[in-house]
């Protein structure tokens, strides 16, 4: 049973962002949401939920429909309220007093802890945030679900609670929810939904059969394209014979068929359309610039402890040597963060504990992009950083896809997508043979996170890396150490610490 329909729906702000959409959300329809960063994704849920008005087509929902709607950010003015009372204002007034027990009931199915409920927003994580946040949405039980990027800020256990908390929801509700996890994706959907500038494509499958199923389909297009084109020329080339033959003999009849063929190619040529092109969002690229020493990094049973000066875990005898991907596996809390930075001190010279090769360059990403700066521009932090002057500085942003007219902008007002597109450059102009990356692929699309997999790997690059991301460090690592109580232990895949992190409680 159809709920929503969507027909012919368009939205024009600064450019086109998407035209001519025609969607059908049934009972039942788990549907991802899948586009390049800033390509509409919350524009339409927001659409959709009657929040912002469409440029052309129109939006028909069932009578009576309520909409749950999860955004990307949490309000200013929730930040003062507790987690609980924050999900009981979303009841409806009348309701509040006797139907409180409602809240009590979705922050129990979300594995809320008590005191977490009683805590302000404030001083809770961003993960936290985000569960307060679907709480509020679910606790008037609505017909439809959005979900804007759900699992922002969620360690691998939160994800799989979150996975689990969707699975036990009736089965005939329908979600639209965006998201750049394509392990999440792949566990909670099944269609998918690629958003365009036109032409989106709609596939009654997940996403990982949905992205190879829309592969074909480009193929296709492209295939039938280069056919059209091929015609039109061949009917040209014959029409220019014809013309010949017939000024030559003087045959009007010739004449009138060579004008019916250009015609006929004409024809063809216009109603040719090429296959889709993602829209330009900027080149992830990395350097290598290779050294001779045997290992980069070594650590020598180095002890790793809280600011407070708490043991966590000690690392026993590790090296990293050139090539090698390693990625660091732990629960939240364990001191992955704290390893990175330690290392990163160390290449600085600021820690002796750890020795490190004459030869390392270092490049090191926070997973919160501390490295930028959010009062400076683009180019400001390009050009004091390195010399390359202002027309090649103006080029490599461009080039990673902060466009002209956001380069002498504050960082600040950077799309996230453009903040880590800008991180990576950084990266690459220290033209390193060592990186140091915390969680990279936060705020980066599928597509970001595919090109930069693609670099490490082809590149045969060393770093050490953090990530919640399934897919990305099953794909990129070729050493994996795992936090298990006060060790860090070598193992051979990620494949048993994720199964006990995402196992359900």
């Amino acid at each position: 049973m159809a709920i929503l329909h969507a027909n012919a729906l368009a939205v024009t702000l600064s450019d086109p962002l998407f035209s001519n959409l025609n969607l059908t959300i049934s009972k039942g329809n788990r549907i991802g949401l899948i586009a390049q960063n800033g390509a509409g994704k919350s524009t339409l849920l927001s659409c959709l939920a009657g929040d912002v008005d469409q440029t052309n087509g129109e939006v028909t929902r069932v009578r009576g429909l309520r909409v749950g709607y999860v955004r990307q950010h949490l309000p200013t003015q929730a930040l003062s309220h507790t987690m609980y009372d924050w999900v009981l204002a979303a009841l409806p007034p009348d309701q509040a007093d006797y139907e409180s027990w409602r809240v009590d009931v979705v922050l129990d199915d979300l594995s809320v802890p008590y005191e977490l409920q009683r805590s302000q927003l404030a001083e809770l994580s961003g993960g936290w945030q985000r569960i307060a946040m679907i709480a509020a949405a679910w606790v008037n039980e609505p017909g439809l679900l959005f979900l804007d990027e759900p699992t922002n800020h969620l360690d691998l256990h939160r994800i799989s609670l979150l996975e689990h908390w969707l699975a036990a929801l009736p089965n005939d509700l329908p979600i639209l929810m965006t998201s750049h996890d394509r392990a999440f994706l792949d566990a909670v959907t099944n269609c998918t939904l690629f958003l365009r500038p036109e032409k989106s494509r709609f596939f009654a499958l997940p996403f990982s059969a949905a992205r190879a199923a829309l592969d074909e389909v480009d193929m296709a297009d492209a295939r039938r394209f280069a056919n059209d084109l091929n015609k039109a020329q061949q009917l040209r080339k014959q029409a220019a014979k014809l013309k010949n033959v017939g000024i030559n003999s003087g045959s009007d009849l010739l004449l009138t068929k060579t004008k019916q063929l250009t015609e006929r190619a004409s024809k063809i040529e216009a109603a040719a359309r090429p296959a889709h092109k993602e829209k330009y969002a900027g080149d992830i690229k990395l350097s290598n610039s290779g050294t001779h020493a045997k290992a980069l990094i070594t650590l020598n049973d180095v002890t790793i402890s809280t600011p407070d000066d708490r043991l966590l875990y000690k690392t026993g005898k590790k090296w990293i040597s050139p090539g090698d991907r390693v990625v660091l596996l732990g629960a939240n809390g364990t001191g992955k963060s704290q390893m990175v930075k330690l290392i990163a001190r160390a290449l600085n010279g600021e820690a002796t504990q750890i020795k490190c090769a004459a030869s390392a360059i270092p490049a090191y990403s926070d997973q919160h992009l501390r490295q930028l700066s959010s009062t400076e521009t683009p180019m400001s932090t390009v050009t004091s950083l390195f010399d390359i002057g202002d027309q090649r500085a103006r080029g490599v942003l461009a080039g990673a896809g902060v466009h002209y007219r956001m380069q002498d902008t504050k960082i600040a007002a950077l799309s996230g997508g453009q903040r880590a597109r800008l991180a990576m450059l950084l990266l690459r102009l220290k033209n390193p043979n060592f990186y140091l990356l915390d969680e990279p692929t936060n705020h980066l699309d599928i597509e970001g996170q595919e090109a930069l997999e693609n670099e490490l790997i082809t590149r045969d690059t060393s770093c050490l890396l953090v990530s919640h991301d399934r897919h990305f460090l099953r794909h990129v690592g070729n050493r994996f150490w795992c936090i298990q109580g006060q060790k860090l232990e070598e193992v051979d895949c990620p494949d048993e610490f994720l199964n006990a992190e995402m196992q359900a409680p």
